[in-house]
């Protein structure tokens, strides 16, 4: 790329990135409760996936809703679900000063969004894809991915939706269709795309 400065790229090389997928969710949405009651243990999960993730340098890319409001931020959306229903998932996945933030105006990650640039930036050919819910924004976003040529673990244990049958649906076709790996997070042994890669940050001038 040759660029110099930072302007549209990102300080971070790394071959593999994390998505985390409308974790920052405030929860008021009808059915919410029954999604919410597999989301508490999921995002359990994804807390120690994440963590995991960042020991191998992987960054990690948060990509919300908009909830319709073009106006929205982070920081805004973060303090608006501390105070909802969805606050004990929020806490657990609190983003940290380094990581990445998306917002996503549709059900795809990669729908008028950034994202497309940031992974070309990062140089990323492989997505850990998890979060809420596996049969609508996840199955979207895995497909786009898919589409894209990217290479795909979607850890069933780190992904939930409304109902079990509906999650055991969307899983296996993006298994079978997708042909993304979905073994667990939660299994024996360490998954390929969590060895260690380099991971660079540049030093911006203030």
């Amino acid at each position: 790329m040759g660029k110099k400065d930072l302007h549209g790229s990102a300080p971070d090389k790394c071959s593999t990135a994390l998505l985390l997928i409308d974790v920052i969710n405030d929860f008021r949405f009808p059915e919410a409760g029954e999604l919410l009651r597999f989301a508490v243990p999921m995002a359990a999960r994804l807390r120690a996936l994440k963590t995991k993730a960042r020991e191998a340098n992987i960054p990690a890319i948060y990509i919300n809703d908009n909830f319709g409001r073009w106006q929205s931020n982070f920081s805004t959306l973060i303090r608006h679900c501390m105070t909802s229903p969805g606050k004990q998932i929020v806490r657990a996945l609190l983003p940290r000063g380094d990581d990445y933030f998306v917002l996503k105006p549709k059900h795809s990650a990669f729908y008028s969004t950034t994202l497309d640039t940031l992974l070309r930036y990062l140089g990323a050919t492989r997505l850990i894809i998890t979060g809420i819910a596996a049969n609508i924004c996840v199955l979207f976003t895995a497909s786009d991915a898919y589409m894209r040529d990217f290479r795909l673990w979607i850890p069933q244990d780190c992904v939930c939706s409304n109902t079990t049958r509906d999650n055991d649906f969307a899983v296996e076709q993006m298994r079978t269709v997708l042909k993304a790996d979905v073994r667990p997070f939660e299994r024996p042994g360490r998954h390929p795309f969590l060895v260690n890669r380099a991971r660079t940050r540049k030093k911006v001038n203030a």
